[in-house]
């Protein structure tokens, strides 16, 4: 695989230099035995020179497919009825309200929700909640009603009102820190020690958790912000809290990118890990499925805060559909990712894919705001688009 290593070293030491840069990445490749590529380049705080295969980054949305996986263990074992009330698991769900704009006075209009989200919806974003950054409602509720960001890590910040009626269509959104609260509630435990015991030990992940030790924190790479002028500025005051309220299962946890390759492959195994099954693969088969339900669809995000994200969408103008819980593109995408694929992203422009069919997957680690982040993630398609040339040249060898 000697032209895959050389294409994938040009794709990372071409995006960490010249004016136009990512401050540092790190990107792998797995195939279901182990991993085939592994680089690194540039730096994990602007100028240092340090970005390595040991670089612990905020992974954030990338986050949701363990959360989830986690539930779907609960719905294997007969602990979770997907379509039951999830305040029947998570109470403080049931006390959310719909909003439906804002009064003269300013104040947001609410009313009861015409019926009760389910796990089900919380799983395809399809429960009525969103992000700040990506709606304007949410938006304004921070602005003017000191709702608190989910970077907080609190549990005000999830206990939002819904947008809309569940059911009524995919909005992306804290849905994935409410499934975690499901799981607490069944498990009886924190999010990160069911994480550990059932998905963590079982596939060999060492570093990855809620909350950094100090060494760990030591070789954390900086989030660093784009500036109009395609400048970057490290943002040494900002990361996801250690010890949160809230463990969320939305975006909360630190990683290494060579662990989070080890739960790709468990996707690529039909549920199997080195040390014990995670999820049976009848279960794997259903839960990498598109399961929205028309018209509801995935859609484009909108930047709504631009210092947090520009407008952003996988593929444009290819269908594309969610799952438990990952996207998945119901049409073959430009890359070469066929129909059928999983994957997602996480804010500071993290993107990974698994392609179950052709036996792998990759994880593109940066850390930049806002997300959509033209550098990084026109390198990450460069990236996944050389994987699939290099795998169809060696195929024609």
């Amino acid at each position: 695989m000697e032209d895959l290593k050389t294409a994938l070293d040009g794709v990372l030491q071409g995006v960490a230099a010249g004016s136009a840069r990512v401050p540092g990445v790190v990107a792998m490749v797995t195939d279901r035995e182990g991993d085939i590529y592994s680089g690194a380049a540039g730096d994990r705080r602007l100028g240092d020179g340090a970005m390595s295969e040991d670089t612990v980054f905020a992974i954030f949305s990338t986050t949701k497919a363990i959360a989830g996986t986690t539930a779907l263990q609960c719905v294997e074992e007969g602990l979770l009825d997907l379509d039951a009330p999830a305040k029947d698991y998570a109470p403080a769900i049931g006390k959310l309200q719909v909003i439906e704009g804002f009064g003269a006075d300013g104040q947001p209009r609410l009313r009861a929700p015409k019926s009760d989200v389910t796990t089900r919806q919380l799983m395809l974003h399809t429960g009525g909640f969103g992000y700040d950054f990506f709606n304007a409602t949410y938006k304004r509720l921070a602005e003017e009603h000191g709702q608190p960001s989910v970077v907080t890590g609190t549990r005000e910040a999830i206990e939002t009102p819904l947008l809309f009626d569940p059911g009524e269509k995919w909005e992306y959104g804290t849905n994935i820190d409410w499934v975690g609260q499901v799981v607490e509630g069944i498990r009886g435990k924190s999010l990160g020690a069911v994480m550990r015991e059932r998905v963590f030990d079982p596939l060999g992940m060492d570093e990855i958790a809620f909350t950094r030790s100090g060494a760990t924190k030591a070789r954390t790479a900086t989030i660093h912000a784009r500036g109009a002028d395609g400048g970057l500025e490290p943002m040494d005051g900002f990361a996801l809290p250690d010890n949160p309220e809230v463990e969320m299962g939305g975006h909360g946890l630190y990683a290494t990118i060579p662990e989070y390759m080890k739960f790709i492959r468990m996707w690529l195994n039909d549920g199997a890990g080195p040390h014990g099954r995670v999820l049976r693969a009848d279960t794997v088969d259903w839960a990498v499925k598109g399961a929205l339900v028309p018209p509801q669809k995935v859609t484009m995000l909108p930047g709504v805060i631009p210092s947090l994200s520009n407008d952003a969408e996988f593929f444009p103008g290819t269908a594309k559909d969610w799952s438990y819980t990952f996207m998945v593109n119901s049409e073959a995408a430009p890359t070469g990712r066929p129909a059928g694929a999983i994957g997602w992203a996480g804010l500071a422009n993290c993107f990974y894919w698994i392609d179950r069919a052709s036996g792998f997957g990759g994880y593109w680690a940066t850390q930049i705001l806002p997300f959509g982040d033209p550098v990084s993630f026109g390198g990450y398609l460069e990236f996944e688009s050389a994987v699939y040339r290099a795998m169809a040249a060696s195929k024609a060898a």
